[in-house]
């Protein structure tokens, strides 16, 4: 059976991760990309799905465990009646090869660990062929399956049924390492790593990344964990920003809200950048903005609101059966569907983006100028269309405030671009729309009667997306009219204290069941607060949020307060960049207190 979500702690090396438990089993793994296909899925259903457990053979044995300072490596710190142990987990950086290694080192006395490992290749789907190769010594294990091959090398283990098992003693000042490689099938099988060398170096690279961090505040420890997060999850080749590690970790308990976040939202991506810029790492843009152009390049008409990796745009949606799901909430999805959808503020964020990125120094080329120019053109024809929604609705397509907020964001940084930084465009036209734009949400998506804006044109209910209208220059932050949206969400969608993306209830996602609190929304409300005059409570719920981390400053899409457990896919992109963020306002607020405001805007 799986762990709970804040039990897993991911290791990465930017290219793809393994979602390691405090029990010392890798319950998922996916080589040699995040959204390729699982070589271990127990997470998703449980050990008969795939696993690699190495823990003390003794059943009494505790844990605690910590990242190795501000890098993405995992250490373990087993006690045991006999001894204590470390194991280091680490996916080796800049070696250009799937690797996984696994060093455990005695610390005290004497220590017997044991290992099962249990291959399951494609979903679980196939159960690989094995072989010992015993030109080494120990033998290595060999799995075969289609287009896939690893290689697992370490202390000698043996057949038990479909698994391999085995045990090893390890005594204070030795160590023993464990290696898996995946390679594509049809070629030679490759070198064992050289742990020494690649443990050295890819400390060093995580701790050079981190050294680059631009802040100091309260919460930098939160800060840090959450920039090194999102730099995990970004393929050091492509430059694309998955939005999580894991598919189908249930929005809420045996329900069916299980969607695949293994691949590149525009809209994550684009705060995701947004965030590493504010935070010195402008490097970075130039290699989102490459996968940019090459994933949207063609008619805008065509864009999608998702791509994969290196920008695929099939993602069909498909059910996977031989995955029975998070402790049983089926379905288990691949792919997403809401990739072909249309959101309209999927452009206005990618806009967003490239405004920073040349506030921060990044000059355009003349191709991703283009490109902007492209989607501007397009926006000037399809902003009145009803869209899907930042929420990806699989109800009927309707119109969104916030979708319609983030057009007007979309024409403001393009007359931006060409009043402060002298690019070529049609600015008359440009004002012109953008007034439009406004002027439309002012009739069809506010509430004077409530003071709030509303979730879509033709009902009353509010959204949590609405927190974004001051993020993105619609409104000050003080102004009467977010105060009083704010105060609609307070009002509605707060349970717990922490605040639902919408009413499930109200029927607009066209889908059954119930969700929990989101934390992204709930850390847009610390910032909102933080920004507005309301620091007391702006520091109160964001020791709350950060609280929700686990033992290593992971945190998932959800929380469940009554539970008092993560919910959802993690790590998630989204969470943790609002979490940095939120610690920004707050860090600002502190260095320019502003003056209380009250909270009674009604």
């Amino acid at each position: 059976m799986s762990l709970r979500i804040e039990d897993y702690a991911l290791i990465s090396d930017c290219y793809t991760g393994a979602l390691v438990g405090s029990d010392g089993s890798i319950d998922w793994l996916c080589m040699p990309r995040y959204d390729s296909l699982s070589q271990f899925g127990a997470l998703l259903g449980s050990e008969e799905h795939g696993r690699w457990l190495l823990a003390p053979a003794d059943a009494a044995a505790t844990s605690t465990r910590r990242y190795d300072g501000d890098t993405m490596i995992l250490i373990t710190h087993w006690t045991t009646d006999t001894g204590t142990v470390e194991v280091t987990d680490v996916m080796p950086m800049d070696d250009r090869r799937a690797n996984l290694i696994r060093r455990v080192r005695g610390v005290t006395g004497a220590v017997r660990m044991k290992q099962d490992l249990r291959f399951r290749f494609g979903h679980a789907a196939t159960v690989p062929w094995l072989r010992k190769d015993h030109s080494e010594q120990p033998a290595s294990i060999i799995a075969v399956a289609g287009p896939d091959s690893i290689v697992v090398r370490g202390p000698l283990l043996h057949p038990a049924g479909h698994s391999h098992v085995g045990e090893f003693a390890v005594q204070a000042g030795s160590t023993v390492d464990l290696s898996l490689t995946w390679y594509p099938a049809h070629r030679d099988t490759p070198p064992a790593p050289d742990v020494d060398a690649a443990m050295l170096l890819t400390h060093a690279w995580w701790k050079k990344w981190a050294g680059d961090c631009d802040h100091e505040g309260p919460y930098r420890t939160a800060v840090v964990r959450s920039l090194l997060l999102l730099r995990a999850l970004t393929h050091l080749q492509t430059g694309g920003v998955v939005a999580a590690a894991t598919t189908s970790l249930p929005e809420s308990f045996g329900g069916e809200r299980n969607w695949d976040y293994r691949y590149v939202w525009l809209r994550d991506a684009s705060l995701a950048i947004s965030v590493l810029l504010t935070h010195g790492y402008s490097d970075y843009v130039s290699s989102w903005r490459g996968w940019l152009l090459r994933a949207v390049a063609g008619d805008p008409a065509d864009l999608q609101i998702m791509y994969g990796l290196s920008g695929e745009r099939n993602l069909a949606e498909s059910v996977i059966t031989t995955l029975p799901g998070y402790k049983g909430a089926a379905p288990v999805r691949i792919g997403n569907g809401a990739s072909t959808q249309f959101q309209a503020d999927v452009i206005g964020e990618v806009m967003i983006a490239l405004d920073d990125a040349r506030r921060s120094g990044v000059p355009d080329t003349r191709f991703s100028w283009a490109l902007q120019r492209s989607l501007i053109t397009y926006l000037e024809d399809h902003w009145e269309d009803p869209d899907h929604g930042i929420w990806e609705i699989r109800g009927e397509q309707q119109s969104f405030t916030h979708s319609r907020v983030l057009v007007w964001a979309a024409f403001d940084r393009a007359i931006h671009a060409v009043e402060e930084y002298g690019l070529d465009g049609d600015l008359a036209r440009w004002r012109v729309l953008r007034e439009r734009v406004r002027a439309n949400i002012e009739e069809n998506g506010f509430d004077a009667s409530r003071n709030t804006y509303t979730q879509t044109y033709t009902g009353p209910e509010v959204d949590a997306s609405l927190l974004q209208l001051a993020q993105v220059g619609y409104l000050d932050w003080a102004d009467p009219r977010m105060l009083g949206t704010v105060a609609a969400i307070e009002a509605d969608l707060l349970r717990d204290g922490l605040v639902l993306r919408y009413r499930t209830e109200a029927g607009v996602d066209g889908l059954p069941g119930d969700e929990h609190p989101f934390l992204a929304c709930s850390f847009w409300l610390v910032e909102q607060y933080a920004r507005s005059g309301r620091p007391d409570e702006a520091i109160e719920l964001m020791d709350r949020l950060v609280s929700y981390a686990n033992d290593v400053g992971m945190l998932s899409e959800e929380y469940d307060v009554d539970g008092q457990t993560q919910v959802g896919n993690t790590p998630q992109a989204l969470t943790h960049l609002t979490l940095v963020r939120a610690a920004d306002a707050i860090s600002e607020m502190a260095a320019n207190p502003l003056p209380s405001l009250s909270t009674s805007v009604m």
